[in-house]
């Protein structure tokens, strides 16, 4: 009677099991995959590469005519038949506090601004925004962008159509090391309605990063006021890698890839 009743049961699984293959060759890859979670049985059967083998044969037809040696169907599949989340970039090994920024700006060829600036202050960006500050500029300040901001003392002024050009220079103290950030660049553009005042050069990488380019660093001139004539009581400068770089992680991993040089 034992005997009898294992090869009952033995027939019944065998039968199970052909059902399943046939079953399983007109499913699509995540109707399969979410039948390996019903039993070990029928794990076991859908583990067959056979059935990743057909399925992949729809999805990549050209690697199965010439699939690598030992290939995996059923891995090929799991590896990149969905699309991958963006992975979050693991902390920087640069940090602000090891940064020193200096900033020189000219007017017809004339010193008017120039400071070196730690990046814990550019980091910390104002304190206290200056009473009167309009609107427009309170919304930028205030919003998320990731920026960094020093605060201009004494604050200074220039006329309309005067060529206003900046230079800024980043030293590290980890390396000793200085790269370029902005290179004598014009203030091009002036938009009176945000009150600020536009520069940018492209950021150069290191060697050992042949495939990034095309990065702009921006440079603001944050005013009060402006007329037909001037921009008025310019407080503050900002400097933002918006193209790239929306964090403070991901500004510094950027900074870490420039031209570094020993000087």
């Amino acid at each position: 009677m034992g005997v009898a009743s294992s090869l009952s049961t033995m027939a019944k699984d065998l039968i199970s099991a052909e059902v399943l293959k046939a079953v399983f060759t007109l499913l699509d890859g995540e109707d399969l995959v979410s039948c390996m979670l019903v039993s070990r049985q029928w794990r076991d059967t859908a583990r067959d590469d056979y059935f990743w083998k057909c399925i992949c044969t729809k999805k990549w037809p050209s690697i199965c005519k010439r699939p690598p040696p030992a290939i995996s169907y059923h891995k090929l599949f799991l590896t990149f038949s969905r699309s991958q989340p963006p992975q979050p970039l693991p902390p920087s090994r640069l940090s602000f506090n090891n940064l020193e920024f200096f900033i020189d700006l000219w007017s017809e060829q004339t010193l008017i601004f120039s400071e070196a600036v730690s990046g814990t202050v550019l980091r910390r960006g104002l304190k206290n925004l200056p009473p009167g500050i309009p609107d427009a500029l309170k919304i930028h300040l205030d919003s998320t962008d990731y920026k960094m901001i020093m605060q201009v003392e004494p604050r200074f002024s220039f006329p309309l159509g005067q060529t206003i050009i900046v230079s800024v220079l980043v030293s590290r103290k980890d390396t000793n090391q200085i790269a370029r950030i902005v290179n004598q660049s014009l203030f091009g553009y002036v938009d009176g309605n945000a009150f600020r005042a536009l520069a940018y050069d492209y950021l150069i990488f290191a060697p050992g990063h042949p495939f990034i380019s095309g990065i702009r660093a921006w440079v603001s001139l944050l005013f009060m006021a402006n007329t037909a004539h001037s921009i008025t009581d310019v407080f503050g400068i900002e400097i933002d890698f918006c193209d790239a770089a929306n964090s403070e992680n991901e500004v510094l991993w950027l900074l870490d890839m420039l031209d570094w040089k020993y000087i």
